[in-house]
C-alpha cells in the first residue's frame, strides 16, 4: 500500500483515565477498522514496573511502529490510542525533559495525524494499576498536553461526555471529511 493509499490516522490523546482506550476501541468497532492500543499499558503489565527515563524512546517508537503495521491493514481510518507526542509530555512531567531521540520522533510524526482528539477529563477517574499515581497527576498531564498542543499549533478537538456523546462528536467530525 502506498503512503497516499493509507487510511487517515486519528490520534487520541489525553491523560490517564480520560477514556482514550474506550473511545479508540469503540470507534474502530463503529467504523469496522483497526485501532492501535497504547503500548505503555503492555510495557507496564509485561515488565511489572513503571517505565524509567531510558524507556521513553522505546515506548514511543514501539507505539509508532505498531501504528505503521496496523495502517497497512486498516480500512477507512486508523484510530491510535496515544502518539509519540503523549510520551514526550509524560517524559517532560516525570523525568524533567525529553531526550533527543524521543523529541525527534515526536517532531517527525506530529503531522501524520489527520485528526487529533483530546479526551476531556470529565469522566470518573479510575486508578490504573502501576501506570499512574493519582488523579492529580492526570490533571497536571492534561494541562501539559494542552500547553504542548498550543505551543506546536496542533489543531485538536476536545471530546467530552459519556462514550455515546464522544462517539457522536467524532462521527460528526469524520462526516465532514478528515
Amino acid at each position: 500500500m502506498t503512503a497516499a493509499a493509507l487510511p487517515p490516522r486519528v490520534a487520541i490523546l489525553g491523560a490517564a483515565s480520560s477514556g482514550k482506550t474506550t473511545l479508540a476501541a469503540a470507534l474502530a468497532r463503529r467504523y469496522g477498522t483497526l485501532w492501535v492500543p497504547e503500548y505503555l499499558r503492555e510495557f507496564v503489565d509485561v515488565r511489572g514496573r513503571v517505565p524509567v527515563a531510558g524507556d521513553q524512546f522505546h515506548i514511543a517508537a514501539t507505539q509508532r511502529g505498531r501504528e505503521d503495521v496496523a495502517a497497512q491493514a486498516a480500512d477507512g481510518y486508523l484510530f491510535c490510542d496515544t502518539a509519540p507526542l503523549m510520551t514526550a509530555v509524560y517524559s517532560r512531567h516525570y523525568f524533567g525533559g525529553v531526550d533527543d531521540q524521543l523529541a525527534r520522533l515526536a517532531d517527525t510524526h506530529v503531522g501524520d495525524y489527520a485528526l487529533t482528539l483530546v479526551t476531556a477529563p470529565d469522566i470518573p477517574w479510575v486508578a490504573d494499576g502501576l501506570q499512574r499515581e493519582c488523579e492529580q497527576v492526570s490533571v497536571t498531564i492534561n494541562r501539559l498536553l494542552m500547553e504542548e498542543l498550543s505551543a506546536r499549533a496542533i489543531p485538536y478537538v476536545l471530546v467530552s461526555g459519556d462514550l455515546e456523546q464522544r462517539l457522536a462528536q467524532v462521527e460528526r467530525l469524520l462526516a465532514t471529511g478528515v
